[in-house]
């Protein structure tokens, strides 16, 4: 498994495309969880929301990632693949701005609406991100490629929400808040500094007996024939 793992992260750091992708996906998902987890006391405390103000600005991300899942292919069809792709990002720094903006204006409209931008863009992004990933890598790397970018994604869930624990516990709410949108504005740096924007179109799929070689993995070898 270590050395399947170790096929994937190589072949993911030595794309021009995925790598900005995962360090993109590892940056958003430590700021978003860093983010959540001081949301809720933060909430109550400083901008004064009831329990059930609370649940509709959270259930704010759900119907934001459900109109962006409905919408993904017609905006597929007006807008440059690269720049569906970096709407997340994007999305995801405006999220992070509209969040901060409650510091000086306590409000659950700005609060909600920050949540529905978090899920609308990000929801783009993983559509856009997962044809990239299958059309740039070929055949036999795929799992060993998915599982990489999956295992960055999701380990830094955890990674975050610790952060705001820390951070929070330290220096308040507020402090997470602005360590969130420094992360935002990382993670957004990152995929607009790369050529992923600049993709007018989804790549052509990688031919399986080709990149693998060019990548620096040699294809596995086919198995003897009885006759041989």
């Amino acid at each position: 498994m270590l050395h399947d793992l170790g096929q994937g992260a190589a072949f993911v750091l030595g794309h021009r495309l995925l790598r900005p992708v995962l360090l993109t996906a590892f940056f958003f998902n430590t700021s978003f969880f860093l983010l959540q987890a001081i949301y809720v006391p933060y909430a109550v405390g400083r901008l004064g929301l009831t329990a059930s103000a609370v649940g509709w600005t959270l259930a704010a991300y759900g119907a934001g990632m459900l109109l962006a899942a409905t919408l993904a292919r017609r905006v597929a069809a007006i807008v440059p693949f690269g720049v569906v792709i970096a709407i997340g990002p994007v999305a995801g720094l405006a999220a992070a701005a509209a969040m901060l903006l409650t510091v000086w204006v306590p409000s659950a409209a700005v609060a909600g609406a920050s949540f529905f931008l978090i899920g609308a863009g990000p929801m783009l992004w993983v559509i856009s991100t997962t044809t990239l990933r299958q059309a740039v890598t070929p055949t036999g790397q795929l799992g060993r490629v998915s599982a990489v970018i999956t295992t960055a994604t999701y380990g830094a869930r955890p990674l975050g929400a610790a952060i705001g624990a820390g951070v929070g516990g330290w220096m308040g709410a507020e402090a997470c808040l602005f360590a969130a949108a420094v992360g935002f504005m990382i993670q957004a740096a990152i995929i607009l500094a790369s050529p992923v924007p600049r993709l007018v179109r989804q790549p052509e799929m990688e031919a399986a007996d080709q990149a693998p070689r060019r990548r620096g993995f040699a294809p596995p070898r086919p198995a003897p024939s009885p006759d041989a």
